[in-house]
């Protein structure tokens, strides 16, 4: 196994995951406070959805979306044709640029945040990090923005490996109820099915008698914590006869082969699995690109995981009409150095990398953006992460300028001063 030589408190520290517990009665807390997304058979047709596909630990955008060969920091690959005539990306994604017609390359990134910890903050939330206030990544937004009040599934989706029903804590004022359900290994989450010793009589006179033994504790004790929780409830007994949407051996064996049988194969099927089915928003992760040796190494074999079930999942969007009603974004917490240093790898590098972005709104087979010859600066087009929180929101439709009111105060929904770039959207 590859093992980075970054410092990063970062990669020591696991996400802390919800206190889960086991039983129906107790399945709440394993699923929480979740948001209210539209099911598959009330699904709207023009209802908006998101996936991000975090590339976590800073792919190296001369290996991706804006290679320089034949210049002092390109590197040994080559960059190759696309479907969209006079648009190359790196021969290490040879199908995806079969894709390119659906795609659209942001290639003048410049966040100037080499930290991961705040550049993956950064560029989740649209907001730098301080310590006297935290914000709402982007898929709490999604979540409470995009979802239908009538829904039992969960709205913020966080796939991942080892991920098993647990809750994130990315929601911030939002509160938990718009934290991520974080899934992984094509399983559903746990303790969502009734114990065996249980037949469905008993368990009915158990959810009749919960139900009693709230009402008479609201009528004289109502607050929105006690609402939330009785909410979680009744959310967790119609989220486990609907368990199966997070099943992907539910998926056709072909599917399967044609994605991959890795963990990323398998979680971008999932992800398409899930926004079929209505979810407003979906994070896969692809870990890790933080190359400060064997760069090129790595990415030959990482970007062919990458490349197989990316281009299948862009495909299959586009083949199920998906593409008009979901954004795709590709990102990173930061790019990798055009310097190519001692160990053959390349370092943190924030000042001029690229996003790749599908869908929605989004301009179809174009480049917005330049970098210099070598790639060590933006020359066109500078985005950062303000302006691109600002633009997946309106690429779905969500007035990113709006505020949410929280507690009778209202919180801007984006950054205020930044605003959307609207090159990059239709």
């Amino acid at each position: 196994m590859r093992r980075s030589i970054c410092r990063s408190q970062e990669h020591g520290i696991a996400r802390r995951q919800f206190l889960g517990t086991i039983g129906t009665g107790t399945v709440a807390y394993g699923l929480g406070l979740f948001a209210t997304p539209s099911v598959a058979s009330h699904l709207r047709s023009d209802q908006k959805r998101i996936v991000v596909i975090n590339l976590h630990g800073g792919v190296s955008q001369l290996e991706t979306w804006d290679p320089k060969p034949g210049t002092d920091t390109g590197g040994p690959f080559r960059a190759i044709p696309t479907s969209v005539p006079g648009i190359h990306i790196c021969e290490l994604l040879p199908k995806t640029a079969q894709q390119m017609q659906h795609l659209c390359l942001a290639r003048g990134v410049n966040t100037s945040e080499d930290d991961h910890g705040k550049g993956a903050y950064m560029m989740l939330t649209g907001r730098r990090q301080n310590p006297a206030s935290d914000f709402p990544q982007l898929g709490a937004v999604a979540a409470k923005t995009l979802t239908l009040e009538d829904s039992s599934l969960p709205g913020h989706i966080l796939i991942t490996p080892g991920g098993g029903g647990g809750r994130g804590n990315e929601a911030a004022y939002l509160g938990p109820k718009f934290s991520s359900v974080q899934l992984g290994n094509g399983n559903p989450p746990q303790n969502t099915t009734r114990p065996e010793s249980l037949t469905d009589a008993s368990d009915q006179s158990r959810q009749d008698v919960r139900r009693f033994v709230n009402e008479r504790f609201l009528d004289r004790r109502r607050t929105a914590v006690t609402e939330a929780f009785t909410y979680s409830y009744e959310q967790a007994q119609q989220l486990m006869r609907q368990r199966d949407v997070f099943d992907v051996s539910k998926e056709p064996a072909s599917d399967v082969e044609r994605y991959g049988t890795h963990d990323f194969g398998r979680h971008c099927l999932l992800a398409r699995r899930l926004l079929e089915q209505g979810i407003s928003f979906v994070q896969l992760s692809h870990s890790n690109y933080d190359t400060h040796n064997e760069n090129f190494n790595f990415h030959i074999e990482q970007l062919g995981e990458f490349d197989r079930s990316f281009s299948c999942f862009v495909s299959d969007l586009a083949d199920r009409g998906m593409l008009d009603s979901t954004l795709i974004v590709v990102l990173s917490e930061f790019g990798r150095t055009p310097n190519i240093n001692q160990y053959y790898g390349r370092d943190h590098w924030s000042r001029a990398w690229s996003v790749c972005l599908g869908g929605a709104r989004i301009p179809r087979g174009t480049v917005y953006g330049k970098t210099n010859a070598n790639g060590t600066a933006v020359e066109d087009g500078e985005v950062d992460h303000g302006k691109l929180f600002h633009t997946y929101l309106q690429a779905v439709g969500v007035d990113s300028h709006g505020s949410f009111n929280v507690g009778g105060r209202d919180m801007p929904i984006a950054d205020p001063s930044a605003a959307p770039i609207d090159a990059l959207l239709t």
